[in-house]
């Protein structure tokens, strides 16, 4: 992306106000509230940001180790600069501030710069703005206003908390905290760690808006962040990321509708209740067969009303209608796309030069430029001349350049003859080889955005998904909550909570419940929530944010796997309460159908999701339960209230699947068969008979057993309890391989 020269009058800075007293030889600024009080030396740094209310220093202070303002230039533009300095990024610290009551005025060092940054103190946060790049004009050497490519307008070295919420740019304990916030889309928000430290920044960036970008700063303990927070949000017309973070409705759980129509509504609304969901959600390819456009499918013949029909049995049904959607990108099928002439507003990251003619019937075109970042894989090989796509299988990568092997006139386009000269743009079609992304310089993000917003308000949705933002081209920074922000603004209402599969700073104010991971299979379930979800939920709660414990497939048994069995949505629902937040299920109604655990499965989890809800467990069980090494079980006291059981793995076969605790001295099993569909007979051995040997329903009721001889038989199929009188290791000798048999 080109950046603009700045060309705007040049003004040379007087009369400035110094407020305070000297620090490091040079006049101090003081920029107070009631929270806190932030000091500037007069050359360039920060002094002091000491928190009022709970009595601590909050930076990491080594004098001059961190500059309050940077300037970057990707190489230097001052004529005599760029003699002095090599041709690479060149950062330029501030070396002189100062301040008239109402905007720091800054200067850097070896630059004529002076950034003019509007100060404006709240009760609770001090906001920041930069409002415009002056430039001083010097008569040494030969002079002329120079390039910015970036500006970090807000710079502090601050102590590490105990907890640092990356995503919001926040640090904070108990005791006291520090966040650095954008007022903006277009301000930029990071930090790196500095020593034992963290530097925490806000700036601009040319290539998206070097004025008019905004940062707050609040200085608050973990319990107050939100609250100061909110206070930014509605001050600046923010998203309520707060609000909706604080809904009642923020712990629901959801049950993912998969090919849902108006007949089999029903059907899906059954099994969500018996899983205790409250939301549920439609995938947009349900009802339309293109992305973009969103045309309806023939499953769909009336359109919005069949939508309509199903949004309102959800919501009749006691359940919030949700909307899984993509938005910043079109499908290959849609009309952006293969309506003849594909619309000009897609994507191009690569352009070339034809560096001969070709006639409609060339395969083979040569090219002039640079093709090394030409797409390789299959489906993303098409690049755009005038008005006709065309695929390639290859292409050369020495002199002379040639694409190779090409399918002319692809995606409902005309084959045609092209001059030499004429661009050859690569289309920017995703990894997801469905989907193409489009420039979101141009209007098309709006147009898609308002088909988007139009079907949610129509149908009644009441909370959103955005998945694909990682399908958006550089600055991703930017560019992935700008195409969500485009959508946001255009619902109504407002959603309850959004999720989202990536996350940048200013989507912290929209994607307000974190993101959901793609599906893992059964045997891979565990280890999977321990290597990614788990560790994301205790990051993303530094975020003051819930991750999305999902989501989570629905297979029953088969050749190709175990399926998915209670103790697993144990594991994950036990883990999901422990962190506050919500699980999302995929409703497969075959794989429910079929499923011989279907009742143990969504019994698991609607017992866990009425204790979520309830709030039923205290903060030190719920601490027990973020063990990812640790396994528990839910299950009814004598007074129907919930009791915690740690278990463990006893038997897991395919025939049997079995965990062992104790309860009241005894020790017992859950077992079940994972792929038995009607009940059956599991015998023992003799040694059972003498053991006090007692088998209950997941409900506490008394269940019969048979006796034959020395062997005993206990009733095999849905998730039971056994009680003996026998340790773990004489428990096993019951369950020897050689005595397993089932019998009708």
């Amino acid at each position: 992306m080109t950046r603009s020269f700045l060309t705007y009058a040049i003004s040379l800075l007087s009369g400035i106000m110094l407020v305070g007293s000297a620090a490091y030889g040079s006049e101090r600024v003081v920029l107070e509230n009631g929270a806190f009080r932030l000091e500037l030396s007069g050359e360039g740094y920060a002094l002091s940001l000491w928190d009022k209310l709970c009595g601590q220093e909050c930076l990491d202070i080594v004098k001059g180790s961190v500059p309050f303002c940077t300037l970057t230039q990707d190489r230097p533009y001052d004529n005599e600069n760029f003699l002095m300095y090599p041709a690479k990024p060149k950062v330029f610290p501030s070396n002189k501030i100062s301040y008239d009551g109402k905007c720091l005025f800054v200067e850097f060092e070896n630059t004529n710069d002076i950034a003019v940054i509007g100060v404006d103190v709240r009760d609770d946060y001090i906001a920041f703005n930069l409002n415009r790049i002056d430039y001083r004009m010097e008569s040494i050497g030969v002079k002329r206003r120079t390039e910015i490519d970036e500006l970090a307008f807000l710079q502090l070295p601050v102590k590490r908390r105990s907890h640092f919420g990356e995503w919001l740019n926040v640090t904070w304990d108990e005791c006291s905290g520090v966040c650095v916030l954008g007022t903006s889309e277009k301000t930029r928000i990071d930090s790196y760690s500095d020593r034992a430290g963290l530097v925490m920044w806000a700036g601009s960036d040319a290539d998206v808006a070097l004025n008019g970008v905004g940062s707050a700063l609040v200085v608050a303990s973990g319990e107050r962040m939100l609250d100061v927070i909110e206070e930014v949000e509605r001050d600046y017309n923010l998203p309520r990321g707060v609000e909706s973070r604080r809904c009642a409705q923020y712990p629901y759980s959801y049950y993912e509708l998969r090919d849902v129509t108006t007949s089999n509504i029903d059907e899906h609304i059954s099994y969500a209740l018996k899983g205790g969901f409250k939301t549920m959600v439609v995938y947009y390819p349900d009802f339309a067969h293109t992305c973009g456009n969103f045309l309806w499918n023939e499953r769909y013949p009336n359109g919005m009303e069949d939508l309509k029909t199903i949004t309102s049995k959800i919501s009749k049904a006691g359940l919030i209608p949700g909307f899984h959607i993509h938005y910043s990108k079109v499908s290959i099928d849609d009309p952006y796309i293969c309506g003849g002439v594909p619309d000009p507003r897609m994507n191009y990251p690569i352009e070339l030069l034809m560096d001969e003619d070709i006639t409609a019937s060339d395969t083979d075109i040569r090219v002039d430029g640079f093709v090394k970042g030409l797409y390789t894989e299959e489906g993303r090989r098409i690049v755009r001349i005038d008005d006709e796509l065309i695929e390639y299988a290859s292409f050369t990568e020495e002199r002379p350049y040639y694409l190779k092997g090409c399918k002319r006139g692809v995606l409902g386009t005309s084959k045609a003859s092209h001059k030499s000269g004429s661009p050859i743009r690569l289309l920017d079609v995703d990894t997801w080889p469905r989907f193409v992304r489009v420039d979101q310089n141009t209007g098309i993000q709006d147009e898609i955005s308002w088909n988007l917003a139009d079907i949610y308000r129509e149908a009644g949705f009441k909370f959103v998904y955005f998945d694909g933002a990682e399908d958006v081209p550089q600055p991703y920074w930017y560019n992935v909550s700008r195409a969500q922000l485009s959508v946001y603004e255009k619902l109504d209402p407002k959603p309850l909570f959004s999720e989202g599969a990536l996350k940048s700073h200013f989507g912290w104010h929209i994607l307000t419940r974190g993101n959901a991971f793609d599906l893992f299979r059964p045997e891979q379930i565990r280890t999977a929530m321990q290597k990614y979800t788990l560790p994301c939920a205790r990051r993303i709660y530094d975020d003051f944010t819930s991750v999305n414990f999902g989501w989570v497939d629905y297979l029953a048994p088969s050749e190709e796997t175990m399926g998915m069995q209670p103790d697993m949505y144990e594991y994950i629902c036990s883990k999901a309460l422990a962190w506050d937040s919500p699980i999302s299920l995929m409703g497969k109604l075959d794989q429910i159908r079929s499923h011989p655990r279907t009742e143990d499965n969504f019994q698991v989890i609607r017992d866990w999701e009425n204790v979520k809800l309830a709030n039923s467990l205290s903060a030190t069980q719920k601490e027990m339960l973020k063990d990812p090494q640790r396994e528990f079980v839910l299950l009814k006291g004598a007074d129907g209230s919930p009791v915690l059981y740690e278990y463990r793995p006893f038997l897991e076969t395919e025939s049997v699947r079995a965990f062992y605790f104790e309860r009241d001295g005894k020790g017992c099993l859950i077992y079940w068969a994972p792929g038995l569909k009607e009940d059956g007979w599991l015998t023992l051995s003799s040694a059972a008979k003498s053991a006090g040997l007692k088998v209950f329903d997941m409900d506490g009721k008394s269940i019969r057993c048979r006796t034959k001889g020395d062997a005993i038989s206990v009733p095999l199929g849905k998730r039971r309890i056994m009680e003996t009188n026998l340790s773990e290791s004489e428990l096993a000798s019951l369950f020897r391989k050689e005595k397993i048999n089932k019998t009708k």
